[in-house]
């Protein structure tokens, strides 16, 4: 449906808690999946928190840099994700962000085109959450929240928290209206811990609230540091509840932006309990040609400025009759928009999409493939570092499958 960035700032708000809440809450029609990406400049933080490292650091956002300046960018995003499905469906996937911030300047001429590929996935039937942590949001990676539907940023209700929030909010606000689709785009996820409403914060920042997380640190863990998420205290929780919430106003904020952006796009779904605002008449096209003015009607100024046109006769010397042409309306023709130049074009969902591999299952790797060099690369491939089992879930925990998708 859309590219959702969720940014944080100082004093850790929360951002990957919240990123990671909305990935397990978020509503998946059949046929729809999501995946959420560690953007954080910072170096991400889910492998060694909720998957208590029981995925090996081989895989993430640090491969694609090599893979863009091969041309590769598209399909080496397909091996880098990780499943967090808790049933091991595949409809909830991760790609994991950086190792080490000192990574971080290698993909300053990569952000850009990965916009375009996260773009492209909605076609394929994939959302999109991007973790831009307390500093994506700015420098070479804020593309990813200029080309955003919605940039959710996470704020504590506290003194110390609104008072760090609240330059980062009017800047990242200018930096969208000036170089994004509008400042229109940004909203607000507010962790309840401090004694201010989401009502006072919303009028103090002149922001939407999408939605109010408890501060319920015991269950935030379970994100933040690993746990059960099958569990069903987990899932009954508060702070799963409200992000289930949270991620509807998400989507309704996206289809409203995208009706103010594309007007001629289709309507907007109704909500129930809600007013839909009146859709307004387009208006009047003008006739490209103007009706003939009458001699007493025209202006004495303009006729020596005006050339006589001699008006058509019939053979008998009678003026023939003329009706300007109606006007055409425009044709808008819809569609898919096209990848910029050098990127490669975006892989088809895989179709089925790989289930859990089973124990000592040997995994077929993709076939090297040749480049236009004189010197021949190394015969591994540079994932193939990872264990032959295909990730494999590792002692049956039950946090994700913890499953590598490879193509295939």
């Amino acid at each position: 449906m859309a590219v959702i960035a969720v940014a944080g700032g100082p004093g850790a708000p929360g951002a990957t808690t919240t990123a990671l809440a909305l990935l397990l809450a978020w509503p998946l029609p059949p046929g729809r999946r999501i995946v959420l990406v560690e953007a954080d400049p910072d170096g991400g933080a889910v492998l060694a928190g909720a998957l208590e490292g029981r995925v090996e650091a081989v895989y993430g956002l640090r491969n694609l840099a090599i893979a863009d300046r091969r041309g590769l960018l598209a399909q080496t995003l397909w091996e880098q994700l990780i499943d967090l499905s808790p049933e091991g469906t595949a409809q909830r996937l991760l790609l994991p962000g950086l190792t080490d911030p000192a990574q971080a300047p290698g993909l300053a001429y990569t952000w850009e085109p990965l916009a375009e590929v996260l773009h492209g996935l909605e076609q394929q039937g994939y959302d999109v959450i991007v973790d831009l942590g307390r500093s994506g949001a700015t420098g070479p990676s804020a593309v990813l929240a200029r080309r955003a539907d919605v940039v959710a940023v996470t704020v504590r209700t506290t003194l110390r928290g609104l008072s760090s929030a609240r330059p980062r909010l009017s800047a990242l606000a200018e930096d969208l209206a000036a170089a994004g689709t509008g400042a229109d785009a940004l909203g607000l996820l507010l962790v309840a811990e401090g004694p201010y409403s989401a009502a006072e914060v919303s009028r103090e920042f002149g922001l939407p609230v999408l939605g109010l997380l408890p501060h319920a640190v015991r269950t935030a863990r379970v994100l933040s540091d690993g746990g059960d998420v099958t569990d069903r205290r987990f899932i009954r929780s508060e702070l799963m509840r409200t992000a289930r919430t949270a991620a509807d106003e998400v989507q309704l904020a996206v289809r409203r932006r995208r009706q103010r952006l594309a007007p001629s796009a289709a309507p907007v779904q109704p909500v129930p309990g809600r007013i839909a605002p009146p859709v307004p008449s387009p208006s009047p096209i003008p006739s490209p040609i103007p009706a003939p003015v009458p001699p007493s009607m025209a202006s004495p100024a303009a006729t020596p400025m005006t050339s006589p046109v001699p008006s058509p006769s019939g053979p008998e010397g009678e003026p023939l009759s003329y009706a300007p042409p109606q006007p055409v309306p425009p044709v808008i023709v819809t569609g898919p928009v096209a990848p910029l130049a050098g990127l490669a074009p975006h892989p088809a969902a895989p179709a089925p999409f790989p289930g859990p591999v089973q124990p000592h299952q040997q995994v077929p790797y993709p076939q090297q493939v040749q480049y236009p060099h004189e010197g021949p690369y190394p015969e591994q491939h540079p994932n193939q570092a990872a264990d032959d089992q295909g990730g494999a879930p590792v002692n049956g925990r039950p946090y994700g499958s913890g499953e590598v998708l490879r193509a295939r």
